[in-house]
């Protein structure tokens, strides 16, 4: 059937999942517009590329439910070809091509010279580090290393994503000098696991070294941390945070869980005991930093009694970001041979539970910075409000500060000095200092 749309031979990238997913597909979307293509971001297009996740079954179920929707556009005639790439791809690439073969071809997380060649387009080396960027031109995302050495039990991620490997220290300050020309003040760095940094390349953990050499970019403001490990932590980080202050006293550590006994089974090589003691450590080392972390409920095996741990757990440590999923029995993990015997809705009460204690601590941190003036980021204007963050909260997931556009006139992708008249929940309020 004839396409009915009239964007001919233009590319739409839709990407689902996480920001590493993210970088992914303005990495493609930077190669395709090298060769001249004409490519855009969940916009119109006669050809659709699906970046797909695969982590847990609500993203999995996300992505099969996207790739139907783009197949029964196909078979419209209202775009003319699909192709599907990422982490679902990869993971279960015979299964989908059984399941929903209108899909034009299958890419994994590895194949971008051919879903390149795919699409008309050539693999060009030497854009390495190069991409369009997808997020509000004030920040942007930073992978440092790709893949997982890790062997946690409920993680599938090293299926799809492989070993780690990480990208050197010049390659990254190279990708930070490009965007800082762009415009970018805040880098958000990403990775499967960024305190394995270095490893790989320098027989060492280097992340104090990377956070230093980013720090010397000019026009980069601010540095932000996702996705660090809590085991072999480097804690020479804390030291370059503490001192540089272009580094967020900011750090996201998912910890998954408190319990020694579903520790052990999760295989996260740390215990309660540790785990606390860090995050002391940060607490000391750094006063004032932010620390975001999120956990599982329901893993097999998780009782009562270890739920009552984990709560009170969070009850007494008042984490100032906190992020509750309800546990994903995956195949192929280690987790997978045991018997999923937590109910689902014992999960999701579990899951409520955590995160009505944690809407109660953040509402207690916020009314501490009620009369106290922060710089923040403003990242946009939303529903009569210009929306900012302080260097304690990244983009998507955490606070943010709310002023109001009817009095007040803020410059989007500018710094403010915002002072907070009222805290909520999760939300602050403010107007300028000035």
């Amino acid at each position: 059937m004839r396409t009915k749309t009239l964007k001919k031979n233009r590319i739409n990238v839709v990407t689902l999942g996480c920001s590493k997913n993210l970088y992914d597909s303005e990495v493609l979307m930077g190669q395709l517009k090298a060769s001249d293509k004409e490519v855009v971001h969940e916009q119109d297009g006669n050809i659709v590329v699906i970046n797909t996740c695969g982590f847990i079954a609500n993203a999995k179920e996300e992505s099969v439910n996207t790739i139907l929707e783009f197949v029964r556009q196909k078979e419209a005639g209202l775009v003319e070809k699909v192709f599907v790439t990422g982490c679902l791809s990869e993971r279960y690439k015979p299964d989908l091509e059984k399941e929903i073969p209108d899909v034009d071809a299958y890419f994994g997380t590895r194949d971008l010279p051919r879903l390149l060649k795919a699409l008309g387009a050539d693999y060009r080396h030497e854009l390495v580090g190069e991409r369009l960027t997808t997020t509000p031109a004030n920040y942007a995302y930073l992978k440092i290393a790709e893949g997982c050495d890790r062997p946690c039990s409920f993680c599938a991620i090293p299926l799809m994503r492989g070993g780690h490997r990480s990208q050197p220290i010049e390659d990254l300050v190279r990708e930070a000098e490009n965007l800082a020309a762009k415009g970018v003040k805040e880098l958000i760095l990403i990775a499967q696991d960024l305190t394995y940094y270095g490893l790989d390349l320098y027989k060492r953990r280097a992340l104090a070294d990377l956070l230093r050499a980013l720090a010397g970019v000019a026009g980069i403001e601010w540095i932000r941390l996702h996705y660090a490990f809590p085991t072999g932590f480097p804690t020479d980080v804390l030291q370059v945070m503490r001192e540089e202050p272009r580094i967020c006293k900011y750090i996201d550590i998912p910890l998954q869980h408190i319990s020694d006994p579903i520790l052990k089974s999760m295989r996260r090589g740390t215990t309660r005991e540790k785990t606390t003691r860090l995050l002391e450590t940060f607490r000391k080392e750094v006063p004032g930093m932010a620390i975001r972390t999120t956990l599982i409920v329901g893993y097999p095996g998780e009782t009562d009694a270890d739920f009552q741990v984990l709560k009170d757990w969070v009850r007494e440590t008042r984490f100032e970001r906190l992020g509750c999923f309800t546990y994903s029995h995956e195949e192929n993990t280690h987790a997978y041979h045991l018997e999923d015997d937590v109910p689902e809705a014992t999960k999701q009460a579990r899951a409520s539970e955590i995160m009505e204690l944690q809407a109660q601590i953040s509402w207690e941190l916020n009314q501490e910075k009620v009369g106290k003036t922060f710089r923040c980021m403003i990242d946009r204007k939303e529903e009569g409000f210009f929306i900012g963050r302080t260097e304690f909260d990244s983009p998507d997931v955490d606070n943010e500060v709310r002023v109001d556009a009817s009095k007040y006139y803020l410059r989007v992708g500018d710094f403010e000095d915002i002072r907070i008249t009222e805290g909520g929940d999760f939300d602050l309020y403010g107007e300028p200092a000035n």
